[in-house]
């Protein structure tokens, strides 16, 4: 495998998704940009793998922060080159109730994780790519941007700005031949969802998301959710009266904080 393999920067890859994207996409042949806080699990799911050490590299970085996010990419153009896709797949899902006041600081953490690092995540790469007229640029959503749910109002409304976002990204960047994919994946059995403790229907194998994601971000679908059966009941839920929407969902508060993920 050469330099010129294409290359795939992925955040929150220590885990869940991240780490389901990084193996579909390696075994696609593709080398791999890595990052993560938490870097000692990825190196230690790498050498579990066997990954070619010269297909790889692991960057630390906190994407709420931005300067810490932006200085990954810089580090991965500088040591790997440009990538051919940018995953912003980091981001937290924590309850919240807008009565209590220490969750008015869980909602701005959500917020600086799951909107502004992606924005960030994207920064070092949007100018360069638009200038070599290619690209894709991914931003994983979820299918909780169709519709607010009681105690989830920060994920919910953080994914809603993830789809809202990339679909002016992705008008920025049109005849640019730099893609903007929106994915939205449905329930995927992670270490996220694990402690959900509400059925969770058509739950999905990390990995078979990641075959779909990897097969649509090559196709330069713009927006996709994954499992199609989720994206029909996203369609559904998005036609609900809000009045009978109200009355499905009434009473649905946060769970305790020490309950969640």
């Amino acid at each position: 495998m050469t330099t010129t393999s294409p290359l795939v920067f992925i955040t929150g890859a220590s885990s869940g998704i991240g780490q389901a994207l990084a193996s579909s996409f390696y075994d696609a042949g593709y080398r791999l940009a890595l990052v993560a806080r938490r870097t000692a699990e990825i190196e230690s799911w790498a050498n579990g793998r066997r990954l070619d050490a010269s297909r790889y590299r692991i960057f630390s970085a906190d994407v709420s922060q931005t300067d810490s996010i932006v200085a990954a990419g810089a580090a991965c153009i500088e040591h790997q080159g440009l990538p051919d896709v940018v995953i912003a797949n980091a981001g937290i899902s924590v309850g919240v109730d807008t009565a209590e006041r220490e969750d008015i600081d869980v909602m701005a953490r959500v917020f600086a994780t799951n909107n502004v690092g992606l924005m960030a995540t994207f920064h070092p790469f949007v100018a360069a790519m638009r200038q070599r007229g290619s690209g894709r640029l991914v931003g994983i959503a979820s299918v909780a941007a169709i519709r607010g749910l009681p105690g989830h109002g920060a994920y919910c409304a953080s994914k809603a700005g993830v789809v809202a976002y990339c679909e002016s990204l992705r008008g920025e960047l049109h005849k640019s031949g730099v893609k903007v994919v929106t994915l939205c994946p449905g329930y995927i059995d992670t270490p996220l969802t694990h402690g959900n403790r509400y059925g969770m229907p058509f739950l999905m194998k990390a990995e078979d998301f990641a075959d779909q994601a990897l097969r649509d971000i090559e196709a330069g679908t713009s927006y996709r959710v994954i499992p199609w059966q989720m994206g029909v009941i996203a369609k559904i839920m998005r036609m609900l009266p809000n009045a009978l929407l109200d009355r499905v969902v009434q009473g649905r508060g946060r769970k305790k904080r020490s309950g969640e993920s």
